[in-house]
């Protein structure tokens, strides 16, 4: 006989959040000029979260490790991980996703949010960049000729070889 084994994920109210955050050493600040919002930070990581319609929390702005003053997002391109800004670009550290690894799954315990299982394996990026092709998102009437889709042309005065 098999089990069910699937445990139901219990969503806290934003009051029950901001206080597993305190009571978590998390660096709770609430957002200037709005009501029920929070930035939080630890391990050089933050996010915000704020309060929705009824009473549960949405994350505001996901998590991210700092650089400057700044949330990075995760950038995959296959060989390496990037953080980035809107004004800089770093190479993503070993010590960079642990600590944003280990943020993320503690937020999402603070916020009765599901730990899914790829998630868990390590940090997810992102966005995704494997093959560095460029222009591959624009409609393919806009992207740029690649050499080999060139109609061949021969100078007039050229020789066939028979």
């Amino acid at each position: 006989m098999s089990k069910n084994v699937a445990e139901q994920v219990y969503e806290k109210s934003y009051d029950e959040a901001t206080t597993w955050l305190r009571e978590h050493q998390f660096d709770v600040l609430e957002a200037p000029g709005t009501t029920n919002r929070i930035f939080m930070r630890k391990y050089n990581c933050s996010a915000a979260i704020q309060k929705n319609d009824n009473d549960g929390v949405k994350i505001f702005a996901y998590p991210g490790y700092l650089v400057g003053s700044e949330i990075a997002k995760l950038v995959n391109r296959g060989y390496q991980q990037f953080l980035k800004t809107t004004k800089t670009e770093v190479p993503a550290t070993a010590d960079h996703l642990k600590a944003l690894h280990q943020f993320t799954e503690e937020l999402k315990e603070a916020i009765g949010a599901p730990s899914l299982y790829n998630e868990s394996l390590g940090t997810v990026s992102d966005s995704y960049a494997y093959d560095r092709v460029e222009q591959r998102d624009q409609p393919e009437a806009s992207r740029p000729k690649r050499p080999w889709e060139k109609a061949a042309t021969r100078p007039k005065n050229a020789k066939v070889a028979k």
